[in-house]
């Protein structure tokens, strides 16, 4: 049995990650996907100082509080600078990483500068009226909702680096209708031999495009 964190990218709340959370509850293990704070379930407690770091306790604080001591943090997208943040926390606490399309930050890095212009138009072009937040892009899910601009542009801080655990996954999205701003990390931790690579045939919303796909490589951490 091993215990799963599931971490959702910008705009988006635990529901993205919901189905696969059955599956693997399904096959006897724990599954926690969450809503970070700001975001889904959890949009009303939204304010201009919900950044990286909070984000980042969201998850340490459930580690903690679960008494969880094997987790496979997974994060898509921006959710791998929260695993990564979370894991240099408490790795006592961490078994395994796996990135589903997503920044794989190292220290004082942050999601602004991981990404390509493109990207950031859209953070940018989506801060309305309020100027904290970015909307979520037409093309999303309605459950999508505002997500807080300051942990987007904040570099994250570690004392350490992911040598220190064994089981590090990388989920490369092969299908992006645009360049993919992932495509140079994913071939510089396919040359890594402390990394295993996966490409599957999928745009960048991979929980819904690839599940099965997916699912295979949460499990092979189990």
């Amino acid at each position: 049995m091993t215990t799963y964190v599931l971490v959702p990218g910008a705009w988006h709340g635990a529901w993205t990650f919901e189905p696969l959370a059955r599956e693997l509850r399904t096959l006897g293990h724990h599954a926690y996907p969450m809503s970070l704070t700001g975001l889904g379930s959890r949009r009303h407690l939204l304010t201009p100082s919900v950044n990286l770091d909070t984000h980042i306790a969201d998850v340490v604080n459930l580690l903690e509080d679960e008494a969880i001591t094997d987790a496979v943090l997974v994060g898509h997208s921006y959710g791998g600078m929260v695993i990564t943040g979370a894991a240099d926390r408490v790795p006592e606490r961490v078994k395994g990483l796996v990135y589903v399309d997503a920044m794989v930050p190292e220290d004082g890095q942050s999601t602004w500068s991981l990404v390509s212009e493109n990207e950031r138009t859209w953070y940018l072009d989506g801060t309305g009226e309020n100027g904290y937040t970015s909307a979520p892009l037409p093309f999303f899910d309605p459950r999508a909702t505002p997500h807080p601009l300051a942990s987007l542009l904040q570099a994250v801080r570690l004392e350490g680096d992911l040598a220190r655990f064994a089981e590090k996954s990388y989920v490369y999205a092969a299908k992006w209708p645009t360049p993919s701003p992932f495509t140079e990390l994913y071939e510089r931790l396919s040359d890594s031999p402390q990394w295993r690579t996966h490409a599957v045939e999928s745009g960048h919303n991979v929980m819904r495009e690839a599940p099965r796909e997916l699912l295979e490589v949460l499990l092979s951490h189990g």
